[in-house]
């Protein structure tokens, strides 16, 4: 049974993302230690699972960084891993090794979840994000906070909760960058026994 796994960069005051035109490189901070571990986490990955706009904007980045110094096996293992889309207004068959999820949305994520061993990571945390919290298919949050409080733009898990969460981990990277690991308490529970 694979681990459906929401990750997310945000400030310490809950911004995900910047709003138009502010690119979001004016707050997400990086370091070569939390690019590593960024490395480490999609080597791990089974698969991702994505949001339509979330989509759109890594399959028209993605390919690109194929061939820019650096990037080389980064790129091929975020291109090459298998993807599901979630959307309502996308139509089969979608590009980047990806496919549209048909049906019911709660009923496809179980099925993804019993049909891979590995980890189903989930970038981002739009609203895609927020019907697995409230479906109960979440095993674990991996947060990477970035130093920055942010005026503007939407926060974090908007209306979900209360949700227990108990911490899995904790990392703190040179860059003041802090990756925080949780899932939520009744996993935990179920874990245990």
């Amino acid at each position: 049974m694979g681990r459906l796994i929401i990750n997310v960069g945000v400030t310490v005051n809950g911004a995900f993302e910047a709003p138009a035109p502010e690119p979001l490189g004016g707050w997400l901070v990086t370091d070569p230690d939390s690019m590593q571990a960024g490395r480490e986490m999609w080597q791990a990955a089974d698969a991702m699972l994505l949001g339509r706009k979330t989509y759109e904007g890594l399959s028209a980045a993605w390919p690109g960084l194929a061939d820019v110094p650096g990037f080389e096996a980064y790129a091929a293992r975020m291109n090459g891993m298998p993807k599901y889309v979630a959307s309502r207004t996308l139509a089969a068959p979608l590009e980047w090794n990806a496919t549209l999820l048909e049906g019911d949305l709660i009923d496809a994520v179980r099925r993804l979840k019993s049909e891979h061993d590995g980890n189903l990571i989930v970038p981002g945390a739009g609203e895609l994000a927020n019907d697995l919290i409230n479906a109960g298919l979440v095993d674990e949050f991996w947060m990477n906070v970035s130093p920055y409080l942010w005026a503007n733009g939407p926060r974090i898990f908007d209306g979900i909760g209360p949700i227990r969460l108990e911490p899995t981990g904790t990392t703190v990277f040179p860059s003041g960058m802090v990756r925080l690991c949780y899932r939520p308490a009744a996993v935990a529970t179920a874990a245990a026994q």
